[in-house]
């Protein structure tokens, strides 16, 4: 498959103000936003794209979102969700509307219910607290995420966050080194702190490959630029999931 610049038609410029794809739901947040993702015609996807699991990235969302409006209807590869916590970015929290960090709800091993951490600016400490949950998966949309992975059974999760500007992958896969190249983000197989409950570690134990995939702070219009031809290479299944 090819890693080079994206050679494939597209939506007309005009015509990407709307999301034409169909979606479908699979599951409702805390306040009963529905949860939605966009499949391939089959129903199957090898690779589910992730999209502001933290309601406070919300370039995540747009830059997906830009990608998936460039392709053309029955070119879709890829599972998409454009917003894993909508509650969250309604608000513009990280959390969601119970102040859950949803990426420390998953049900790990090293799970455990003391406060998760962050900060909001690059040079600050990472001193605002989050709970984890009451337990592990307490969270709806935890919970959706956790039937639709299931269900799709893909081979590998790729999860946006920001703005640490790297691919983060424990497991330094195919797929990670091949983002990496295609990015110019560097690679990273430990992101420097803990993670307790996080997807990324319910994935490593699942047996999941997943790739996170940390945009550059960068005004949107570079991140646009910069990240859409690789998404949309990603979409459409141009990425090898092995070496």
């Amino acid at each position: 498959m090819s890693q080079g610049k994206t050679e494939q038609r597209m939506v007309e410029r005009r015509d990407r103000g709307v999301i034409r794809h169909p979606s479908s739901v699979y599951g409702a947040s805390v306040e009963g936003i529905p949860l939605t993702v966009y499949l391939p015609d089959d129903g199957r996807a090898e690779i589910l794209i992730l999209a502001s699991i933290h309601g406070d990235e919300a370039e995540t969302t747009v830059t997906v979102s830009e990608a998936l409006r460039c392709l053309p209807l029955g070119h879709l590869g890829a599972a998409v969700i454009l917003c894993g916590n909508p509650d969250g970015m309604l608000r513009g929290t990280r959390g969601n509307a119970r102040g859950v960090d949803l990426n420390r709800n998953f049900p790990t091993a090293n799970w455990n219910a003391d406060p998760v951490f962050y900060k909001s600016r690059e040079h600050d400490a990472r001193d605002i607290a989050l709970s984890p949950g009451p337990h592990s998966a307490s969270e709806p949309e935890t919970i959706a995420l956790l039937s639709l992975l299931e269900r799709l059974k893909p081979r590998a999760v790729v999860s946006l966050h920001s703005a640490l500007a790297c691919i983060d992958d424990a497991g330094e896969s195919h797929l990670g080194r091949q983002l990496a190249g295609r990015t110019g983000l560097p690679m990273l197989a430990d992101i420097g702190y803990a993670t307790p409950g996080s997807m990324g570690t319910w994935a490593g134990e699942q047996g999941l490959n997943l790739v996170t995939w940390e945009l550059e702070s960068a005004p949107l219009y570079d991140l646009k630029d910069h990240h859409v031809p690789v998404l949309l290479d990603l979409m459409t299944g141009r990425f090898e999931l092995e070496g």
